[in-house]
């Protein structure tokens, strides 16, 4: 495999978009630039510095202050200091889609992305990648799942890690979630014209890398 593309990944809220993508990004040795950490990566700062996350102005304001920084083995960084897993807390989670939804933070973090993306050989995944981030990328795809399927997924993923998890709560906030994305003003989540449609409910992690797997060898 000679030539590097850039890879999209739209999809809803836990649908599994990053798992996929980290793991394709490892069997093609691209770099896997997490997105949706960035935007916790805002949030977070923002609860860090007491900063009202629903107060658009002063989140804003902070953005100058803000240096994310991404490494191959998954760290993340934040004014370089790791926060890999401190931007995971639920907290944070609703930050991030209340603060998605800034204009601002918007632009601040798709010029970030774009000139991470320089060059190709790198996988994003998110709401709005194959759409507004890189509307270039050589594939993209919109991957889906049933909300019952996703909260099943998060529910066990959270008593892995040792997180109290209630499986109602979770589902409810996923269809929040989805709402919230899908009617936001700005880059709500749509399915690009030129993606390919992957439902996963079904399917394993492994049968989802194969079929991207093979749709990036077609592309190559």
């Amino acid at each position: 495999m000679s030539k590097k593309i850039s890879i999209a990944i739209d999809g809803p809220a836990a649908a599994g978009k990053s798992t996929i993508a980290k793991m394709v990004a490892k069997s093609l040795n691209y770099t896997y630039i997490d997105t949706g950490a960035m935007y916790r990566c805002v949030a977070y700062y923002a609860l860090l510095k007491n900063v009202d996350v629903t107060d658009e102005q002063a989140v804003s304001m902070l953005l100058k202050d803000i240096d994310i920084r991404m490494f191959p083995d998954g760290t993340i960084q934040l004014n370089r200091e790791d926060v890999t897993s401190a931007i995971r807390e639920n907290e944070v989670s609703m930050g991030a889609s209340v603060v998605s939804q800034y204009g601002a933070v918007r632009s601040f973090l798709v010029e970030k992305q774009r000139e991470m993306a320089q060059g190709g050989g790198v996988i994003l995944d998110g709401r709005d990648i194959g759409t507004v981030v890189l509307k270039d990328a050589e594939l993209k795809i919109y991957q889906v799942a049933s909300i019952e399927c996703r909260a099943l997924r998060r529910h066990k993923e959270n008593l892995q890690r040792g997180i109290d998890s209630d499986l109602a709560a979770i589902q409810e906030e996923i269809a929040m979630r989805d709402q919230q994305d899908m009617t936001r003003a700005i880059s709500p989540l749509k399915k690009a014209d030129d993606a390919i449609e992957i439902d996963t409910s079904d399917m394993t992690l492994e049968e989802v890398v194969a079929r991207v797997m093979q749709l990036v060898e077609e592309r190559i």
